[in-house]
């Protein structure tokens, strides 16, 4: 004869995989927010700093943020690049219409900075899955 345990019933499941799932939604909505939510809050402190301070300079330096282009098929890319910033991402295009200056100086290298702090994200929502699935401690 076997016996189930309490716990495990079919509500179990959904939550195990609805966990990951919005632990990283957050994480890369607000950049450290998912750490946040795992208490991990030196990590995730760091991971806030580091994005979104690199995305500032990268405002700073008249660097690019890049929108859909259909005429350049790479331009998908580097948006979904530079969307990887999350919140700073939306608030720099929509609140504070902001694009950039191409004929800065400095505009290739803040294009440089934008898009890095927007792939950090991305590694940084990979990390926070990780830890809320249980792969990593």
């Amino acid at each position: 004869m076997t016996t189930t345990s309490p716990s495990a019933g079919p509500s179990a499941e959904p939550i195990g995989v609805l966990r990951p799932v919005l632990v990283a939604v957050a994480a890369w909505a607000l950049p450290g927010c998912g750490h946040l939510i795992l208490r991990k809050p030196r990590r995730a402190a760091v991971i806030f700093g580091v994005v979104f301070f690199s995305f500032l300079f990268g405002c700073w330096l008249r660097g690019h943020l890049y929108v859909v282009v259909p005429e350049q098929p790479l331009s998908r890319l580097a948006t979904l690049s530079s969307m990887g910033a999350g919140a700073p991402y939306f608030l720099a295009r929509y609140a504070l219409e902001y694009s950039g200056d191409i004929l800065s100086s400095t505009f290739e290298y803040g294009k440089a900075f934008l898009l890095t702090a927007g792939l950090l994200n991305f590694l940084a929502v990979l990390d926070a899955w990780d830890i809320a699935s249980g792969s990593k401690d």
